[in-house]
């Protein structure tokens, strides 16, 4: 990890195996990154990417970006990333643009969550702005 103090996983599941080896994190995953990834595939997201920004940004360490439908279903995504993550007794920092549901961002310091819908993730890119990071996507979990 970065250096930031965060919490690693260390129960093993078919999930974080796949996580861990998407991420190249044989050590283990971090608690945020595994719990926002199971929350947001409990409530179908959709195109979901982590992006592994370790070494190219001093701000965090993985971006998860991923889209709703509508915004009903941003702002389940994020409510269910939210809950399921403070039952691991993990909290945000801090949540914006959860009100009007286009994007959605939550940040967990080491791990910031970008939900859009699909014409503010468009319009934003950050996958593109982000291109030289290693990514994957949920597809592959």
């Amino acid at each position: 990890m970065g250096g930031r103090g965060g919490l690693t996983v260390s129960a093993s599941s078919p999930l974080l195996d796949r996580l861990a080896g998407l991420v190249g994190q044989a050590a283990g995953v971090p608690a945020e990154l595994e719990g926002v990834v199971a929350a947001a595939l409990e409530r179908n997201a959709r195109n979901g990417v982590v992006l592994d920004l370790r070494g190219l940004s001093d701000a965090t360490d993985y971006f998860v970006i991923l889209s709703g439908d509508s915004d009903v279903h941003t702002r389940a995504i994020a409510d269910n990333v939210l809950e399921r993550t403070r039952e691991r007794s993990i909290r945000a920092a801090g949540v914006e643009g959860r009100d009007a549901g286009r994007w959605i961002l939550i940040d967990f310091i080491n791990v910031v969550v970008h939900i859009f819908l699909p014409q503010a993730r468009e319009y934003y890119r950050l996958g593109r702005l982000w291109g030289d990071a290693p990514r994957a996507t949920l597809d592959d979990l």
